[in-house]
């Protein structure tokens, strides 16, 4: 989860223009499947996921580095909350799993997840529609967040358009 400074307010409020702790009234969503058979992921209405029962999708590690950075979220944006993502899949042995992720009970606070200290960041730091982000891996349902949040200064002195952090975190997980 976000370290304390990111997204609680701090005692004395500076008068900086950044509205904080910064929050959310919608967002976007997207869902993965690793090391499953059958992944199917329903939210808002919409099959999201749709793998074929009969193949074993790759597994997250195949992705190497590049993971968990790589997973997005690009449906929406998305009225908070809709009801629970229906979840139902096999895992790499076989066991048939189901479940039901309510993403309005985890964001319930609405707050965005983060790495950035509010002194960092510009006064229009989000655009306020955060990524949710759901993994199905083998056994296991974690839910991440994603948000862009623009900085004053560039991360890199040398990169210009280094202002900003775009961290993805993990904020949920459950073995099944």
């Amino acid at each position: 989860m976000s370290s304390t400074a990111a997204t609680s307010p701090t005692a004395r409020e500076p008068d900086d223009g950044v509205e904080w702790p910064l929050k959310f009234k919608a967002h976007y969503f997207d869902a993965y499947c690793f090391s499953t058979y059958g992944c199917k992921v329903h939210y808002r209405g919409r099959l999201r996921v749709d793998h074929p029962d009969d193949e074993l999708q790759p597994s997250s590690e195949a992705l190497g580095d590049k993971y968990p950075d790589i997973l997005d979220a690009g449906m929406g944006p998305i009225p908070n909350f809709p009801p629970p993502a229906k979840v139902s899949w096999r895992a790499k042995d076989g066991t048939p799993l189901e479940a039901e992720v309510d993403i309005g009970e985890i964001f319930r606070d609405e707050l965005i997840r983060h790495h950035v200290a509010r002194e960092d960041a510009t006064p229009n730091a989000t655009s306020g529609a955060p990524g949710i982000i759901l993994e199905v891996n083998d056994r296991t349902i974690n839910v991440y967040m994603r948000a862009m949040i623009w900085l004053k200064q560039p991360r890199d002195p040398e990169r210009p358009h280094s202002n900003y952090r775009d961290d993805i975190i993990k904020v949920f997980s459950r073995t099944y």
